[in-house]
């Protein structure tokens, strides 16, 4: 008779509670597995973000403007490897509810520092030539089923057009992707020209400012150059890691680790308790069961094994299938959060560290009852029966 075939009977002897006990496990990796994708959907901006990229802003605040001349003295200081401007838009699409990330960039510049963004050669050059192009993202074009080629209007909740009216019309010159499956590309983007001189107020001024430097180590003494360059002017300037200013961004609506955290931690320690408790109770049922095996000459460690390997199975089962209905629930919504959510998606490394997380469940709920059976007294064992 093999140990797994015992294994397997000690599970099901009683069918209601190994199916309430992986249904407990099924609860806490499900948990598991949404809000960590979560966590990570929100936190893909900062992961994602350039060692050697900084941020410019008006030392204001972020919706106070910058001089353009401020771009070329930025891009004459050492150690600055490319430098673009940017400016806010404030863009929809046919009503203020579908709100778009919608740019207004210099687009050679743009793409230089940001080289994550990936771009067939000839619907680059299409959008290097076009005033009125505009390039927009795989994710956000999917979502309207735009094309190339398409003429779409798109108004601003921020900026007037000299036609009359707050609406631009832009060509569809390209549909961009990013170097990983986590990149954002609900973003539109076009020509700061055509912005610049089609808006009513104002000219030559800019949003902010990224760049990027030569070197990751050069951050600090080129953020420091540049803000003690505009110090005491008119517009003088923050300069930040753009890891941190995506970081304090997104701090902004809560400590997200630790409300992540507080989550997962209670949903586990519940269930540890759940299992281990069963685990427990099922050995002392067997007291008279293992006292018979060992008499008929199953070792104390074949026996050890057999217990502890019962507990990680319970726990891959519950847990295996816990992280499966995760993945189904967020492939089932991911589509519909694609304008809020572009990043969701359980990725390898939210299921590498949940099998470890089942391995380490199994092990602290059976080690103590496999404990038990291995230290269990043959005779003191059939005296308890009695």
């Amino acid at each position: 008779m093999s140990d797994l075939y015992l294994i397997y009977k000690n599970m099901t002897r009683k069918p209601l509670r190994l199916f309430l006990t992986c249904f407990a496990i099924f609860i806490a990796f499900l948990i598991f597995g949404a809000v960590t994708s979560l966590k990570a959907a929100l936190n893909s901006s900062v992961e994602l973000s350039a060692d050697n990229r900084l941020v410019v802003f008006n030392r204001i605040n972020f919706t106070q403007p910058l001089p353009l001349a401020y771009v070329q003295k930025v891009a004459a200081i050492e150690g600055v490897k490319n430098v673009t401007h940017l400016n806010w838009f404030g863009g929809y699409y046919q009503e203020p509810s579908k709100q778009l990330v919608s740019l207004a960039v210099d687009p050679e510049s743009y793409l230089k520092v940001y080289g994550e963004i990936t771009i067939p050669e000839e619907q680059k050059q299409a959008w290097f030539n076009n005033r009125q192009g505009a390039l927009v993202g795989e994710k956000l074009a999917q979502i309207y089923g735009w094309k190339v080629g398409d003429r779409i209007p798109v108004s601003s909740s921020l900026f007037t057009h000299k036609d009359g009216g707050d609406t631009w019309e832009f060509v569809i010159c390209g549909i961009f992707t990013g170097d990983t499956e986590q990149y954002d590309t609900r973003q539109l983007l076009f020509h700061y020209k055509y912005f610049i001189e089609a808006q009513t107020f104002g000219e030559d001024w800019i949003g902010w400012m990224a760049l990027t430097t030569e070197d990751p180590d050069l951050n600090e003494t080129v953020a420091k150059t540049i803000d003690d360059n505009f110090a005491n002017s008119q517009n003088e300037t923050d300069t930040s890691t753009e890891k941190a200013f995506n970081k304090s961004f997104i701090e902004q609506i809560g400590n997200i680790g630790l409300i992540i955290f507080s989550v997962v931690f209670t949903a586990f320690f519940t269930i540890l308790v759940v299992v281990a408790n069963t685990m427990a109770l099922a050995i002392r049922e067997r007291t008279g069961e293992i006292a018979v095996l060992k008499t008929l000459g199953f070792s104390s460690r074949r026996i050890f094994r057999m217990v502890l390997s019962e507990s990680l199975l319970i726990a891959l089962v519950g847990g295996l299938s816990g992280l499966t209905a995760a993945w189904l629930l967020i492939e089932g919504v991911k589509n519909f959060l694609a304008r809020f959510l572009p990043n969701l998606i359980l990725g390898a490394d939210t299921l590498l560290q949940g099998i470890l997380f089942m391995l380490l469940l199994g092990l602290v709920t059976g080690l103590v009852p496999a404990f038990q059976a291995l230290r269990l007294n043959i005779v003191s064992a059939f005296n308890r029966q009695q």
